[in-house]
């Protein structure tokens, strides 16, 4: 039976599907509220997909479904089916850290440590906790707090009983009451262990609660040794909590997601809440092989988290909705208040994510960090092409003398300056920007196309805004490129991209790398045609004070400015330095009285 046949049998109902290739492998796992019109998306209209889109539909041999019971089911079973098959089209989990956990260890005398293994042997495992320094502090916490035990003996009542075990130093010093010894009851060790868990859940609040009452009750005893006891834990513990995140008291017990999106990849940050106190906040990034909804990327987050952690708090923050409901879970977007406070502190995480796994990809990868900025650009720009060879231009002249115009070449986003070109404007006087532009991009290209042809970039950036973007394209049609290259222009006010034939800018995010890339190109152009300006402008004062002197050469000139640096040193220098380097006392007299006029006039002007 073909795809298109067996896919029109699918179900009206909630479920997942698999897409397989010729060979029979998975290559796509998804879920549906509605199986049969989820799935027939992909066939009944090819033209509406993306490429990477298209390339997956091209490649399916045969299609499988499970019907499931709820949305929430058909989630869950799709996280579970990703990860048992790993399909190259899948969004894929990109976090390749190991969080720590914080273990309490089974048995009558349990450990508490870090660890990064989970094991499956009895033991509760608190975390994962994205900040070992956090998870270190809570350590110290409980050690300070109870006589908790730090040694790897394997403890058990009969061999305590036979006195198998030596005491170490941690008893001597008080900080162990000697579980190996039996210097402890299992009860009251225990005891310890069970406020332990309990603030691990996010109970800090309740153990500082419950101290301060029994530190009130043992002073109305008159036992203020006990009520000392209370009283050091309680502050130890609220000591504790107010070095770390606590929100106000409204909110206690929610879960936050937060989620952004860059191109083909997302990163997320989780952040669940316990008591008021952020006991858990975990970063995960997600690589998008096909076109995936902002919605279904949160609900893949979702069910991530949840198969880590188990089920979800009742009420969860999150920056848009899931495409899944799921039961006794409430999803809100807030709009005010702590909650808000929460999810944009998330979202400052997820920031902080995408900014360190950049930086780490432009150092360790700096090839690929490269195209995938340039597949970013060509997305946001809306080309065909990727932007490996791109051009700036800028113009630059002091009202109206001396203009020029200037062109960096950047290859694979990194200039290059062998290619760079400058430009003196020969058929245009006075300040003229827009004319200027006209013949410096039609030059360039008009030059460019005898010499090499196959040489032409793909994007072509001009520093300016709507005006000059208009000549510049005038001169590229005048060429015939008008449809061979991508022609925009960046704005300095508000970094604003203009595009041919639109009247409305492109916004393009602060912190996304194709601005960064189209700002290094643009300032460069800057810095390049400013240069050469300077430079031409230095030239014609020198010409113009030197060279009216009689007497005064090009020969002449070029010594003087080379011994002396500028024209204004030859002017303070003494008459008689100026005599024995020209050996020439009538003309060292004429440039040294010449120069000295020029700078009174100056002066009285």
């Amino acid at each position: 039976m073909d795809v298109r046949e067996k896919i029109s049998l699918f179900p009206h109902s909630p479920g997942v599907y698999r897409y397989y290739d010729s060979e029979g492998t998975v290559i796509y796992v998804g879920k549906a509220k509605d199986l049969h019109k989820r799935v027939a998306q992909y066939f009944v209209d090819p033209s509406r997909l993306n490429r990477k889109t298209r390339i997956l539909v091209s490649k399916i041999a045969d299609a499988q479904y499970s019907v499931v019971s709820t949305e929430a089911d058909a989630l869950l079973l799709e996280n579970n089916l990703i990860k048992q098959y790993k399909p190259k089209y899948n969004i894929l989990l990109k976090d390749s850290k190991t969080y720590p956990w914080i273990c309490v260890s089974a048995g009558d005398f349990p450990k508490v440590f870090l660890t990064r293994r989970l094991v499956h042997d009895g033991s509760q495992y608190f975390g994962p906790y994205s900040s070992v320094t956090h998870a270190r502090n809570m350590l110290e916490l409980f050690r300070d707090l109870y006589p908790i035990r730090t040694c790897n003996l394997k403890l058990n009542e009969k061999d305590i009983e036979a006195g198998k075990f030596r005491p170490c130093l941690e008893l001597h010093i008080g900080r162990c009451e000697g579980c190996c010894i039996g210097g402890i009851s299992k009860e009251k060790y225990q005891g310890y262990m069970a406020e332990v868990v309990s603030m691990l859940k996010g109970g800090g609040r309740d153990m500082i609660q419950k101290y301060r009452a029994q530190m009130e009750e043992a002073a109305s005893r008159l036992d203020f040794e006990s009520a000392k006891a209370c009283k050091i834990r309680a502050d130890a513990i609220e000591n504790h909590y107010g070095k770390s995140i606590i929100t106000s008291s409204s909110v206690r017990d929610i879960d936050v997601f937060s989620l952004i999106f860059d191109t083909s990849e997302a990163f997320g940050n989780f952040m669940r809440l316990r008591g008021g106190a952020i006991v858990q906040s975990l970063n995960l990034g997600f690589k998008m092989n096909i076109e995936e909804e902002q919605a279904s990327v949160l609900s893949e987050f979702v069910a991530e988290i949840e198969s880590k952690f188990g089920e979800l708090s009742r009420e969860v923050i999150v920056p848009f909705l899931p495409d899944v409901e799921i039961e006794g879970v409430d999803f809100k977007i807030p709009e005010r208040g702590d909650k808000l406070a929460l999810l944009e502190l998330s979202n400052r995480n997820a920031h902080e994510m995408q900014f360190n796994t950049m930086k780490q990809r432009e150092h360790t990868d700096p090839d690929a960090w490269r195209r995938k900025v340039m597949e970013e650009l060509r997305d946001v720009l809306g080309m065909k092409d990727l932007p490996v060879h791109m051009e700036c231009f800028d113009n630059s002249n002091t009202q109206g003398t001396n203009p020029v115009g200037s062109c960096v070449v950047f290859r694979d986003g990194v200039p290059s300056k062998k290619d760079y070109r400058k430009f003196k404007i020969k058929t245009i006087v006075g300040a003229n920007d827009y004319a200027t532009m006209t013949e410096t991009v039609g030059r360039r290209y008009k030059r460019l196309m005898e010499e090499a042809p196959d040489d032409l970039p793909q994007l072509v950036v001009i520093d300016g805004g709507p005006g000059q973007l208009e000549f510049a394209y005038t001169a590229l049609k005048e060429l015939g490129l008008e449809n061979k290259i991508t022609l925009i222009s960046l704005a300095k006010k508000m970094e604003l991209v203009y595009r041919v034939g639109d009247s409305f800018p492109l916004v393009l995010d602060r912190n996304s790398q194709a601005l960064k890339v189209l700002q290094h190109i643009r300032d460069e152009a800057h810095r390049f045609g400013i240069t050469f300006h300077r430079s031409l402008r230095s030239k014609a004062q020198i010409k113009s004070a030197l060279r009216e002197i009689p007497g005064v050469g090009d020969k002449t000139e070029e010594r003087l400015i080379i011994h002396y640096g500028s024209v204004a040193r030859i002017a303070s220098a003494p008459l008689d330095d100026l005599k024995v380097f020209l050996k020439n006392d009538k003309l060292a007299e004429r440039i040294h009285d010449s120069l000295n006029n020029e700078i009174e006039k100056g002066k009285e002007a």
